[in-house]
């Protein structure tokens, strides 16, 4: 595929091991533990291989093995060692860097085998919680720094959402057990789903009822559910929309629609910290982000 990345700078290294470049560049010159090629103007760039090495030996190198004593293996042993240990511990970060490239080689097969090879030691609460969730956090910061494209995080999150769903999927077969209602969606022009997704997902397995309405969603589509009379409890993600100067007017509209009702209002995100619950007349909380409010609800 010609869209697949397919050289890495130093930087990009340094980026996506979190390694500094500068140790980077004495496991180089010490050890000879990558080779890079150079450009024209003598710049150094490396290759899908070489990262995969480096994040290997970071693995290896943070696991109490010697940086000189991994540089004595061979890149296949190297491998085999980041595997075995891998498997052994059940280590979030070999499954961390196995995304990261399947991520950046467009690689649907390697991320199954991962999540499939993560089955084997945890549920799928705890794969989100451990391994998804600071992957993304960290796949937000390569995506700042130009060291992903858009199409990468959008190829990930897909796969990730994919498998959102189909664990939720499994649990609506059974009955609620709770009687509250729990209406999910993303502001209109808004598309980052994935932590209301397993919002949603925790939701469903704690019993509740739920009615998942995705991105994207115009406060106008709410009135159905504004006026009825049965108490629900609303939640959206704030990630880009509103805008900033449009989000007070957002939360006014809001107020106008749940003025005198008994439904309560649950927004999420960074956003939520250019909000004050004191302004609004209505049952409104504000919360970080999902982890926080599955310690309330």
């Amino acid at each position: 595929m010609n869209n697949i990345k397919q050289d890495f700078t130093i930087k990009d290294l340094e980026n996506i091991s979190g390694i500094k470049a500068h140790t980077i560049r004495i496991w180089e010159k010490r050890y000879n533990l990558l080779e890079p090629k150079r450009t024209d103007t003598n710049i150094r760039y490396y290759s899908h291989s070489n990262l995969q090495k480096l994040l290997n030996v970071v693995l290896l190198n943070k696991n109490n093995y010697k940086v000189s004593k991994i540089a004595k293996m061979n890149d296949e042993e190297i491998k085999l060692q980041a595997r075995e240990l891998a498997f052994s511990l059940a280590i979030e970060d070999e499954a961390i860097n196995s995304l990261k490239l399947s991520m950046l080689q467009f690689d649907k097969a390697l991320f199954n085998n991962t999540y499939d090879q993560l089955l084997h030691k945890k549920t799928f609460r705890e794969i989100f919680k451990d391994v998804f969730m600071p992957f993304l956090n960290h796949i937000g910061l390569l995506w700042q720094t130009d060291t992903v494209l858009p199409a990468h995080e959008h190829f990930i999150s897909n796969l990730i959402a994919q498998k959102i769903h189909t664990n939720t999927e499994k649990l609506q077969y059974s009955i609620p057990k709770s009687k509250n209602t729990y209406v999910l969606f993303l502001p209109e022009n808004e598309i980052h789903e994935l932590g209301l997704l397993y919002l949603n997902y925790e939701l469903v397995l704690r019993g509740n009822h739920t009615i998942y309405l995705g991105q994207s969603l115009p406060l106008d589509n709410l009135h159905h559910f504004f006026d009825n009379d049965r108490e629900i409890c609303f939640i959206t993600s704030l990630t880009v929309q509103p805008y900033d100067d449009k989000l007070n007017a957002y939360f006014i509209e809001i107020e106008k629609a749940l003025k005198d009702k008994n439904h309560q209002f649950i927004a999420i995100g960074h956003k939520t910290t250019l909000l004050k619950k004191s302004d609004y007349n209505f049952n409104l909380s504000l919360y970080n982000s999902v982890k926080e409010v599955l310690k309330v609800l």
